[in-house]
């Protein structure tokens, strides 16, 4: 049945422009499948934009985005706007796909913005993308899970920095609600542990700091949910050239990774059986990525990417064209998760009723 699919990407965050790599890439996924597709572009200042013009890529450079109209989320759709703001044309909305990277967009306020708007949507939930996007956060869940997680530290001013030391050096500072590497620092001593904690700070309130494990092995794996069981997909080493797997790694070229990754006996099954664990655990939906650091035959979970780039495409299939039955399953879930509670009693007490007229009244001094 064909479906009409709102893809939201971009987002007030610093990863806006690799969320758009990955919102025209599922978009023009779905697209190809037969989908009817209705891509939303929200700018680094908030403005949403609609227009068949952002399902190309070029479009976005030198704010070429510009030029497309003025869009709006309502209850059961999207509205386009003319250039007096006034609504142009309500498109109704048959479900959602999340592709903003960072943020409220990851962080669980497109969540709201589809749920109080009715629209089902195909990926994580309000309580994980809230709680995974912010890192001191997803090591108190986990914690609280009984998952494994190297050594950390967390503060919220500058002058708490100095407690880090008591994981010994080396240590990676990093921005505890960015993602893609940004503000992620390896530090050696105080002087560039101060150095980068400072430089983190520019970019958060929030400051997390983890013991560096030097014979690290970085592991990744991707789950969804479909038809009743987590799908894991085959565990992927990423490789970096310098310490830490930086911005230019993931998203310039300068990184290389191994698919299916050469681990150890039983270790590829353990940490796709742990992904598959903590996403049910968590009643998880959507494409979710969990990232992984081996070191001395420990498996410590790091980080869960509820937007993972390129919604791990790349894990999930052999390529874009392969993709789409990924994104269909997903959708399908999201539709079927959204009809179902639907079918919950929503009590209204009637108290309203019994109430006297000056209930609410402010009387006079």
């Amino acid at each position: 049945m064909k479906r009409t699919i709102a893809v939201i990407f971009g987002g007030v965050s610093n990863e806006n422009e690799i969320s758009v790599i990955t919102g025209t890439m599922a978009a023009n996924v779905l697209k190809s499948g037969g989908e009817q597709v209705v891509p939303l572009f929200m700018s680094q200042k908030g403005d949403l934009y609609t227009g068949d013009m952002l399902l190309d890529i070029n479009s976005f450079k030198d704010g070429g985005y510009e030029k497309a109209a003025r869009a709006s989320v309502v209850r059961g759709g999207v509205t386009e706007l003319n250039k007096h703001g006034k609504i142009k044309k309500f498109i109704k909305v048959d479900v959602a796909l999340n592709c903003c990277h960072g943020g409220i967009g990851e962080g669980g306020g497109v969540c709201g913005l589809f749920a109080l708007c009715g629209i089902p949507l195909a990926s994580a939930g309000m309580f994980e993308s809230a709680a995974f996007m912010d890192k001191y956060f997803t090591k108190l869940v986990l914690g609280s899970l009984g998952v494994n997680v190297a050594p950390y530290v967390y503060f919220r001013s500058p002058k708490d920095a100095l407690c880090a030391e008591e994981l010994g050096y080396p240590v990676i500072v990093k921005p505890s609600k960015l993602g893609s590497s940004i503000g992620i620092t390896k530090a050696r001593d105080r002087e560039e542990l101060l150095s980068a904690v400072e430089a983190a700070f520019f970019y958060d309130d929030g400051i997390l700091v983890e013991k560096y494990f030097s014979d690290r092995r970085e592991i990744n794996c991707a789950a969804y949910y479909s038809e009743g069981r987590v799908i894991t997909s085959e565990c992927e080493e990423a490789f970096t050239k310098g310490d830490i797997l930086s911005y230019d790694d993931k998203y310039a070229g300068s990184g290389k990774s191994q698919l299916p990754a050469d681990l150890p006996d039983g270790v590829s099954e353990k940490i796709k059986g742990l992904t598959s664990d903590v996403y049910s655990r968590l009643n998880m939906r959507g494409i979710v990525r969990f990232d992984y650091i081996l070191c001395g035959g420990e498996v410590y979970l790091s980080e869960i990417n509820t937007v993972p780039g390129s919604l791990s495409y790349y894990l999930l299939s052999n390529g874009f064209k392969d993709f789409y039955p990924v994104l269909q399953a997903v959708i399908v879930q999201a539709v079927d998760d959204w009809q179902r509670a639907a079918d919950k009693k929503v009590l209204c007490t009637g108290i309203l009723n019994a109430l006297p007229a000056n209930a609410a009244k402010i009387g006079k001094k």
